[in-house]
């Protein structure tokens, strides 16, 4: 019924509670449609209202809140939602704190998708990678185009064995914090680094020279760098676009700090990070996997092995 909820959902078979998430996914699919199917009304009202009274209060603020702008929203789900949180009408008097809980909750939002992404699996990963792409293409987004050198800058670094100024250049072309550039590039799955790439159009031939030299983790198994150069092929721009919106929100540059979005306009940024990650994947192996290692540039080692995993139903996690 929506795309990308297979992947999602999967999460599931770890334990992980995904319900609060996959309402939300829901609901953004669903209104994201100005007209729909008997079969696809019949199948969001069955499963969602299974979902709300099974999780929390923010929850279902943000499905009322969702709801409450869609014409011809299912009654059934807006009876089951009355009496929760609904977006109150704003007066002048009240923008101005409004607009500082929209940027605490908005900031709040992209630190947990920050968490999340660098806690997953590499399966995780991929299937989060997915949901932000199926959420559509960002709206207005003020991401501007890559300059042209950029990727030229950041492979002449690491064939040269400059590890601080690959970090800067990435810090600089993606305009977040120098921690959050170091935790991408020493991350030991690759795919925080392939996502970068993506956002910055650096060419399949240039990320595959990088992965090999700028991470031992991931440069000594030839098999991991093709198979993160395959990712690089999957990963939409929108969905790279949309995790790098996050990492600029929650870790900017120092020397640049965002605008603080109204109230108003905070379900624009809200848009761009997609509010649809797992709530609580941080628990899945949280405690057992160490994700980055020590930046080091050398050369490859001998390759190794490489896994996978399967997928549940939606229905299943719903009820």
């Amino acid at each position: 019924m929506f795309p990308g909820l297979d992947s999602l959902v999967g999460l599931a078979q770890h334990g992980v509670d995904v319900k609060p998430t996959l309402l939300r996914v829901l609901t953004d699919l669903y209104v994201q449609k100005p007209t729909h199917t008997a079969d696809e009304e019949r199948q969001y009202v069955e499963l969602s209202l299974r979902l709300i009274d099974a999780v929390d209060a923010a929850t279902r603020d943000i499905v009322a809140r969702r709801l409450a702008t869609y014409p011809g929203a299912p009654e059934k789900i807006l009876a089951r939602l009355e009496g929760r949180p609904e977006t109150p009408a704003l007066g002048a008097e009240e923008d101005e704190a409004a607009a500082t809980r929209a940027d605490a909750a908005v900031r709040a939002e992209a630190k947990t998708l920050i968490r999340d992404f660098f806690n997953a699996e590499a399966d995780g990963r991929r299937a989060m990678l997915q949901v932000l792409d199926a959420a559509g293409a960002l709206e207005g987004d003020d991401w501007a185009t890559p300059a042209e050198d950029v990727a030229r800058r950041l492979e002449t670094s690491v064939l040269a064995g400059r590890p601080g100024d690959f970090v800067r250049e990435l810090e600089r072309a993606l305009g977040v914090s120098r921690t959050l550039a170091e935790r991408i590039v020493n991350d030991l799955g690759g795919e925080p680094l392939v996502v970068a790439a993506r956002a910055l159009s650096v060419p399949t031939a240039a990320l595959q020279r990088i992965l090999l030299f700028v991470n031992p983790a991931i440069g000594h198994s030839v098999r991991r760098v093709y198979a993160l150069s395959a990712l690089y092929g999957e990963v939409s721009l929108a969905a790279a676009l949309r995790l790098v919106a996050a990492w600029r929100i929650a870790e900017p540059a120092e020397r640049k700090r965002p605008a603080t979005p109204t109230a108003r306009g905070a379900g624009l940024v809200r848009s761009r990070i997609g509010a649809t990650i797992p709530d609580r994947l941080a628990g899945h192996d949280r405690g057992g996997l160490d994700r980055t290692a020590p930046s080091r540039i050398g050369p490859p080692a001998r390759p190794s092995p490489e896994s996978g995993s399967a997928h549940d139903p939606v229905e299943k996690v719903a009820s």
